[in-house]
């Protein structure tokens, strides 16, 4: 079904995989008449063209990449734009849309989700963007029908910016990465690895986009094997799948843990953009002749059969028919992983949810960037016509991912089908992506075909004594197993017609609605402030000393930016840093901001010149000691802070926040096994945190520790990558971190303290 190659895999006039190996030259001499040279064939691949014709650098091994367009939401776009503003900002360089498709409930806080909006209206009239209105569309689909171009690079603040299908490779980055490029800098990485993913054959009817990702995400995530690569898919199953079906699957790259994606493109691809209204951002490509891969995928897609990933990770998946066959084990299993994931702070039980030998499920939910296309809601129609989800406790909420294809489904007749089933249907809105609409009971268990179903995603509250949990599925079987009154049920069993009804856009629907300067800005227009929206806090640059306190302990395998910074309600104080920074690691430490506010007691007090043992007396013995051991180290200048350990942060969203809230409750750095995603290594970076590395085994420290980085300026400064440090006891225990490879921007950004800072110090 998906099998791995070990090692590099060339691939030759796009249809034959040839392993590397000593017998890859006469293989390929034998199809083409000619001699591999790897380089070239690296060359070859379709994300290195288009890699090299958005890099500035002159060095294809050291990028510095300039995007053709920028798109944000609106849990995002407050805290971009207000850091550019306090760096310089006075026009957007390139075409930026901001979209509101997050904060969408304006009951939800008060004024303040609207009042963000109305921020970035008027920042697209002052700064020449464009502004698209809550319920219009989704993030992701408006740069699919609007923004996308073959060969094209697009740069979003959501982890799930992934236009692969459509010829446009794109990346979901923190919020301090569109920052850089709104101030005409670069996005710098190093060439990345590129992995192939060969498609063959045709899936079945009854298995949609969904269950192609999620087996892919299965063979792939927990080995690593695409981490922070680009995944470029090629090979003949390509050309079996519809646009709105390679969409489907390409969205979810995003929990493979890779960098970004592409398609090959042909003539469906050719048609999306005549139906949007866009031909001329049409372009064919192919990988060339001999092209070489770091990796290659095969994935037969005939093989593949109904998915579903059970709680608590879009990898922990199953086939339905395998999970309907071994129910206790797997339910079991689950359980198991919960006590880990939860920190057994709630009771959590799966397996009540057997009923007569089958599985009961609670919801469905089929939306947003991944769930909300035309084609999955139109065959999850045609399986429940003339079916329904009966009055019970089993509910069905069905979210189009945009107002066009809502008045679609409305002209053709399928919103009308869906209702009669007893479905809702509802406006665009990513909200059950993250725990803002649709949160389940106390309990409950619901399937849907979203992104992710990381602890609490669905909106539930552990601290509080609640649990929810979600399982991702395709459409189609979220359908049958509606139809099916709530038992799971995968989609392969409807015997009835997929009537594929085609898909007419209506641009009319955006032109009247949208916002567009056309990238014209107007300097008269004032900004809009809520009384929510506020300024950073001012952040000190990089001491010359550090101490820092450990004020939290994570021993979990993965820790989520969901659970460093929860998503749901405290998405409304998204805008406003300080009162965001409350809600920092609260399902996971709630103990965490308290801890982290104390320690940073002694740093206000050193730069406000006031006595740092005054305002943190624990601190007395911690310096008598590094006195006793290094005399006058202090007096050299020192800062003082806050650090978690976590064995690998940073899984999932883009989110800046999960850096941004422990730096300004006075965090100073991060130490991890390694980093979950380059993103939130990244977040870590221009928040001014340090992005440190401990080996694994033993810690040599525990939490409420303090640890001593003497001269870490100059180690930074000197581009050192073993740092020295200490844990303070009754003496100094001396221990290693590592700090990775770093840019000299990104070293002088850690100097400075975070991104605002050295682009302030650049005037």
């Amino acid at each position: 079904m998906i099998e791995l190659q070990n090692g590099g895999a060339y691939l030759v006039r796009g249809s034959d995989v040839v392993p590397d190996g000593p017998e890859a030259a006469a293989r390929i001499q034998s199809l083409t008449g000619k001699t591999p040279d790897q380089k070239e064939a690296a060359r070859n691949t379709i994300a290195y063209r288009i890699l090299e014709a958005h890099n500035t650098s002159g060095n294809m091994e050291q990028l510095k990449i300039k995007f053709d367009k920028m798109i944000s939401h609106d849990i995002t776009f407050v805290g971009i734009i207000q850091t550019a503003r306090a760096s310089g900002l006075e026009k957007f360089p390139i075409p930026y849309v901001l979209t509101n498709c997050h904060n969408s409930l304006c009951a939800v806080g008060g004024t303040i989700n609207e009042d963000d909006h109305m921020f970035g209206l008027s920042c697209a009239k002052r700064y020449g963007g464009a502004y698209v209105p809550p319920h219009q569309a989704v993030i992701h689909q408006y740069a699919r029908e609007m923004m996308s171009g073959g060969g094209k690079m697009i740069l979003g603040s959501d982890s799930h910016t992934r236009y692969g299908a459509l010829g446009t490779m794109a990346m979901g980055e923190g919020g301090p990465e569109l920052v850089k490029q709104l101030l005409n800098r670069t996005y710098d990485i190093p060439m990345p690895g590129v992995v192939g993913v060969y498609l063959t054959g045709k899936p079945v009817p009854g298995v949609g986009p969904q269950d192609i990702a999620l087996a892919i995400i299965g063979a792939v995530f927990e080995k690593g094997y695409v981490k922070n690569k680009v995944m470029e898919f090629v090979g003949p199953g390509v050309s079996s799948l519809s646009a709105d079906y390679r969409i489907g699957v390409d969205v979810m790259t995003t929990e493979t843990t890779c960098l970004s994606s592409i398609w090959r493109t042909d003539s469906i691809i050719r048609d999306y953009y005549e139906e949007h209204g866009r031909p001329e951002e049409y372009r064919e490509l192919n990988p060339g002749e001999i092209a070489y891969y770091d990796g290659m995928i095969t994935v037969e897609l005939d093989k593949i059969r109904p998915m579903i990933a059970m709680p608590f990770h879009p990898s922990n998946v199953y086939t339905i028919e395998e999970c309907n066959a071994n129910l206790e084990d797997i339910l079991d299993d689950v359980e198991k992983r919960a006590q880990v994931s939860l920190d057994g702070k709630v009771d959590f039980h799966l397996k009540n949810k057997i009923h007569n030998g089958k599985l009961l499920v609670d919801q469905g939910i089929i939306a947003g960037c991944a769930g909300g296309g035309f084609e999955n809601i139109c065959d999850a129609a045609d399986i429940l016509r003339g079916q329904y989800i009966g009055c019970d406790d089993f509910t069905l909420s069905v979210y189009p991912a945009s107002a066009p294809i809502y008045t679609e489904l409305a002209r053709n007749g399928v919103l009308a089908d869906l209702m009669e089933t007893g479905a809702v249907v509802k406006t665009a809105f990513c909200g059950p992506c993250f725990g803002a609409g649709d949160t389940p009971a106390n309990g409950d268990l619901s399937i849907r075909h979203s992104t992710r179903n990381f602890p609490n995603r669905e909106g539930s509250k552990v601290q509080n004594g609640q649990i929810a949990s979600v399982a991702l599925m395709d459409a189609r079987s979220i359908a049958a197993t509606a139809a099916n009154k709530g038992y799971l049920t995968p989609a392969t069993e409807f015997a009835g017609e997929y009537r594929k009804p085609l898909y007419h856009f209506d641009s009319n629907i955006y032109a009247h609605r949208v916002f567009d300067s056309h990238g014209k800005a107007d300097p008269s227009v004032p900004v809009r402030f809520g009384p929510n929206i506020k300024d950073w806090p001012s952040m000190s640059a990089l001491p010359r000393n550090l101490i820092l306190k450990v004020v939290s302990e994570i021993h979990d395998p993965v820790t989520t930016t969901d659970e460093l910074i929860p998503s749901g309600e405290t998405s409304s104080y998204r805008s406003n840093p300080l009162g965001l920074a409350e809600f920092a690691l609260s399902r996971k430490d709630p103990l965490y901001v308290g801890r982290a506010k104390e320690v940073q007691k002694a740093q206000k007090a050193l730069e406000a010149g006031d006595d740092p043992l005054e305002a943190l007396p624990e601190l007395r013995p911690v310096l008598e000691t590094i006195d006793g051991a290094l005399p006058g180290k202090m007096k050299e200048g020192y800062g003082v802070g806050s650090t978690i350990f976590a064995v690998k942060p940073g899984d999932g969203s883009a989110r800046e926040q999960a850096a941004s809230c422990q730096k300004v409750l006075g965090g100073w750095a991060n130490i991890a096994n390694e980093y979950a995603t380059k993103r939130y290594r990244s977040n870590l970076i221009n928040w001014g945190m340090l992005p440190l590395l401990a080996a694994q085994g033993d810690l040599p420290f525990a939490n409420g520790d303090y640890l001593l980085l003497p001269d870490i300026r100059k180690a930074l400064e000197e581009k050192a990558d073993v740092i020295q440090a200490y844990c303070v006891g009754t003496e100094l225990k001396p221990f290693d971190l590592r700090i990775g490879a770093l840019t000299d921007d990104e070293r002088q950004i850690i100097l400075d303290g975070c991104l605002i800072n050295y682009y302030r110090n650049q005037k």
